[in-house]
């Protein structure tokens, strides 16, 4: 269980019944990568201001000593944890938004809640109709519930978004279903078909923004997220290769389970997050090298980021990087010289694209 908390806004992060907080309106799904697809089936659980009323509620005392039987729900969004990917596979999965990244989206939409759901061989046997009455009655006291059009639950994926929809009617519990996004090059659209292929109806999905981002077609990957995709980690010693030849770097230690983009270099905005929550982030424009350095025999892959006009120590500092445009795959030169060459190419490029 976490509380993470910035600018006075927290997320309550549990992992078991004993940490809910209770009543909930919950948005179900894997929510990997929150993008444009996610909000919408988050938005119909986000408070529009006040309270939501739970019927035969115990009375509470407003803000003016008025009296009122209405009970505060938690906007919650339900996911599961590990991955269900990889629990039948058996393989790790990387994600486009570990927990930390995903609690400062949802945090951001004004989601109060995240809930991990175990996702084990008891939770994966439960029929339909019993994941609705232990899990979303039972423990979560759901009050209402948002889900995508394509949403499947229960053993062995039985139960279908219209199944959930009739079984929660049982409990006289409104379920919205949200009908999937497509995208048509500059805009998300709604679409009322299921479509597997997202090449042929580009449906807004986690899977085509791995693609998109193994491409590196990180513009159309920023169009379906909603946002700048982001690397988020802590700066740790490198080989200080770069310093040699006037490019010193950051290394990036990033989480193991992160989906990184196709290797290669991109344009950066960077922030530089600051220890206390009231000081505004530090914002650079930056270049940064994904891959393994063949230049200088590297054997690991690494992220590295190169600050423009910055002088300082950022060693134990944590960066957030948005990734703004690719600019040119990874490469072996003959030489130092050839390679520094290249960068001040880069940079000349990247702030060009940067100040666009």
């Amino acid at each position: 269980m976490l509380n993470l908390s910035q600018n006075g806004c927290s997320v309550w992060v549990a992992s078991s019944s004993e940490e809910l907080l209770t009543p909930t309106a919950v948005a179900l799904g894997k929510f990997d990568g929150v993008h444009l697809g996610h909000q919408r089936v988050i938005q119909p659980v986000l408070h529009t201001g006040g309270h939501l009323s739970v019927a035969s509620s115990p009375q509470l005392t407003t803000d003016n000593g008025q009296q009122t039987n209405r009970e505060y729900i938690y906007s919650t969004v339900v996911t599961f944890d590990p991955h269900p990917h990889e629990f039948f596979t058996g393989q790790p999965r990387t994600l486009l938004t570990p927990l930390d990244e995903k609690v400062q989206q949802l945090r951001s939409l004004g989601v109060e809640q995240l809930v991990l759901l175990p996702f084990d061989k008891e939770l994966s046997a439960l029929t339909p109709e019993e994941f609705v009455e232990k899990i979303l009655v039972q423990q979560l006291r759901c009050q209402r519930i948002s889900i995508g059009q394509d949403f499947c639950f229960g053993e062995k994926r039985s139960g279908t978004a219209k199944d959930l929809q009739l079984l929660a009617a049982k409990y006289n519990i409104p379920v919205t279903i949200v009908p999937l996004q497509t995208y048509t090059g500059n805009s998300p659209t709604q679409s009322s078909c299921v479509n597997t292929t997202p090449t042929q109806d580009a449906r807004i999905s986690t899977s085509l923004i791995r693609q998109t981002l193994e491409h590196g077609d990180i513009e159309n990957a920023n169009l379906l997220l909603g946002r700048p995709y982001t690397l988020l980690g802590i700066v740790v010693q490198g080989q200080q290769l770069g310093r040699t030849i006037g490019f010193p770097t950051a290394n990036l230690q990033l989480p193991k389970e992160k989906f990184l983009p196709r290797q290669g270099v991109y344009a950066v905005r960077v922030f530089t997050l600051s220890e206390t929550s009231d000081i505004t982030p530090t914002e650079s424009l930056g270049v940064m090298n994904i891959g393994t350095r063949p230049t200088v025999n590297g054997t690991y892959s690494s992220a590295e980021v190169h600050l423009f006009d910055w002088s300082g120590d950022l060693y134990g500092k944590k960066l957030v990087v948005q990734l703004v445009k690719f600019l040119r795959p990874e490469q072996k030169f003959p030489s130092l010289e050839a390679l520094k060459t290249q960068i001040q190419l880069d940079c000349v490029v990247a702030r060009e694209v940067l100040s666009a």
